[in-house]
């Protein structure tokens, strides 16, 4: 007869070599589902980093309407930059993003303008041409004289912008002539480059 001893460690026996855990599977199958995972974590990371940079870096805009023609034209895509303004200021020239400060409610429409006079400026629109602290101003990326009446002289005090667009026919542009000087808070970032069409693509 079997002694009893023997007879419980042999179920012991039993009962560890049952909950040893075995290999894991290293097959195809396996391998597959680690390189989907890996891909999977690239993906989100990299969501992730772009959406962190759209917030505080850049923007890619479209242009919509006419009022920015020549220099641009409707539908084309920008590569707006959001960091510049942090460690400067707008200056005459630059073509810049804004929220449009005649609309109302907190979801302003953005609006593509170029910046013709900053702080300390006086600007006015004179027999169809702009002026900046009295002098007619040169602007080559214009293809028109300025079709809509005169601007009276306005100084520009702390903080405040002057913007049009590059459209000056008749009615083409809804810009500081109509809803007077922005604020430089209401300057989002500046256009650097049309990126698309690709055919179409240049500096700003």
């Amino acid at each position: 007869m079997e002694p009893v001893i023997f007879s419980e460690n042999k179920e012991r026996a039993e009962e560890a070599a049952q909950a040893k855990p075995g290999p894991e599977p290293s097959g195809p199958q396996s391998r597959l589902a680690g390189e989907i995972w890996d891909l999977l974590k690239t993906v989100i990371v990299a969501f992730a980093i772009m959406l962190l940079l759209n917030i505080f870096v850049f923007n890619l805009s479209i242009v919509k309407g006419q009022s920015m023609e020549p220099t641009l034209e409707e539908r084309e895509r920008l590569f707006i930059d959001r960091l510049v303004y942090r460690f400067g200021h707008p200056q005459r020239g630059e073509v810049v993003i804004l929220k449009d400060p005649s609309a109302e409610g907190e979801r302003k429409p953005f609006l593509v303008k170029r910046v013709v006079a900053v702080p300390g400026d006086t600007v006015e629109v004179r027999d169809h041409m702009l002026c900046v602290n009295g002098e007619e101003q040169d602007e080559p990326y214009t293809d028109a004289m300025i079709e809509d009446g005169d601007v009276p002289p306005v100084k520009l005090g702390e903080g405040e912008y002057f913007v049009m667009g590059d459209n000056r026919h008749a009615g083409s542009s809804k810009d500081s002539r109509y809803f007077g000087s922005v604020k430089e808070d209401q300057i989002v970032g500046r256009a650097e480059f049309v990126f698309w069409p690709i055919g179409k693509i240049r500096g700003l």
